[in-house]
């Protein structure tokens, strides 16, 4: 797995985690704004800065080093996996120029080559899929997280909605409804670091 498709992955799996987990986060919103929004009878809004969760939540921190070792790990072996095909090609090609094997000899040492590239791609398609299933796993756990944490945190707040802004997903939100650093502190105060 080369360096390029191990960052998509890495890029993909904080993408797909910052969107399917923070849907439902709450945090602090001034009592000015929750008694105007009771008085008009609209519905209660919140929002949550998903970036910030990334940053500051320590479980996707915790979980973010141990993808990245992952990654680099499988980047690696790989790589050395690889750098190691490569010089036995290149030594065949010479010896092959040097007349070292017979005709017999040169096309089981070929064959030879081909069966470790076929066994390096299938291993480079194996820990892919691993490190995608890892991933996923990380990405399911955050959102329950999130949203078991959410479910208690509106018992009391009774918001009707709360909205994950990522990017430009929201054009424009009055920071008055942003309760994102009352869910990270929740959240920090409620996780419970793996065991190492």
């Amino acid at each position: 797995m080369n360096k390029k498709m191990v960052r998509v992955m890495s890029v993909m799996a904080i993408a797909l985690l910052a969107m399917a987990s923070c849907n439902k986060e709450a945090q602090k919103v001034d009592e000015k704004t929750q008694a105007h929004a009771t008085q008009s009878g609209s519905v209660k809004i919140a929002y949550v800065e998903v970036d910030s969760i990334m940053s500051q939540y320590k479980f996707c921190k915790e979980y973010s080093l141990i993808l990245q070792k992952k990654s680099q790990n499988i980047e690696n072996t790989l790589a050395a996996k690889q750098n190691s095909l490569q010089a036995a090609a290149a030594k065949f090609q010479q010896d092959v120029q040097n007349n070292k094997y017979t005709q017999q000899q040169a096309e089981a040492v070929q064959a030879n080559l081909q069966k470790q590239g076929a066994d390096l791609q299938a291993l480079q398609q194996r820990l892919g899929a691993e490190f995608q299933n890892e991933t996923n796993t990380f990405n399911k756990a955050l959102r329950d997280s999130i949203q078991h944490y959410l479910a208690a945190y509106n018992k009391d707040k009774k918001y009707g909605l709360i909205l994950s802004k990522a990017g430009d997903n929201i054009l424009y939100a009055d920071k008055a409804y942003d309760i994102t650093n009352e869910v990270i502190a929740g959240l920090n105060k409620a996780y419970k670091p793996a065991k190492k």
